[in-house]
């Protein structure tokens, strides 16, 4: 596994984002960088449920379609959503159609509003932050999996929301900026001054879930080459 390489612009990246530019904006503009509004974080919940077992490429490039098709993300939209909009949704060739991920998603925004008083999707999210630790140097650095990750999964579950396992739990922790996971020598990391890798950052820079160990390895968005 390689350390940060050259972009199409020169700056060294993670390895991961120099595939395509679809990647490499994502990659630039917002991987890790902290996301705290609750339906910004619905739809980052929702996308990477809709990821696992296919690559994250697939579901980048289909965004717009899933934002057109679920109403934004917006959580007490998506709550009221019934079967004549899950049938909507399985016709609709823009996005990925599978009925057990889409179900989720509509009981995952129920569970989002039922939450217990004071208590967010990011609240839950920020006690399982990982502690500080180095910046990582090359991609075999990342887990795909922590205690944290695991911990959060089954917090998810116990809360309903449904389709969350240990590696979609962990990537959804990279992908808002509760942990750092761009390379050390990345020019993301070295620009805003981060300090951590697999752990936290401060925030400047089917109807049971299964474990999710066939899911791709979440250390960064799957472009499907590996």
């Amino acid at each position: 596994m390689s350390g940060a390489v050259p972009g199409s612009d020169g700056r060294p990246r993670c390895g991961w984002a120099v595939s395509s530019t679809d990647y490499e904006q994502y990659h630039d503009l917002e991987w890790g960088r902290p996301v705290r509004d609750e339906t910004g974080l619905f739809e980052r919940l929702s996308l990477e449920a809709f990821q696992s077992g296919l690559s994250w490429i697939t579901i980048l490039r289909k965004r717009e379609a899933f934002r057109r098709a679920f109403a934004g993300f917006v959580p007490e939209a998506v709550a009221s959503f019934d079967g004549h909009d899950v049938e909507r949704l399985m016709a609709d060739a823009g996005i990925v159609r599978n009925r057990q991920k889409i179900d989720a998603t509509i009981i995952n925004a129920r569970a989002l509003l039922a939450l217990p008083p004071g208590t967010t999707l990011g609240s839950v999210l920020g006690r399982h932050r990982p502690a500080a630790g180095p910046a990582p140097a090359t991609l075999a650095d990342v887990p795909a999996i922590t205690a944290e990750s695991t911990a959060l999964a089954r917090d998810l579950r116990g809360l309903g929301f449904r389709f969350v396992g240990p590696t979609t739990a962990y990537a959804m922790l990279q992908a808002t900026g509760y942990v750092d996971d761009h390379l050390r020598d990345c020019w993301v990391r070295t620009s805003t001054g981060a300090s951590v890798g697999t752990g936290g950052t401060d925030g400047s820079a089917h109807d049971e879930t299964p474990p999710d160990d066939t899911a791709p390895d979440s250390t960064a968005p799957d472009d499907g080459t590996a």
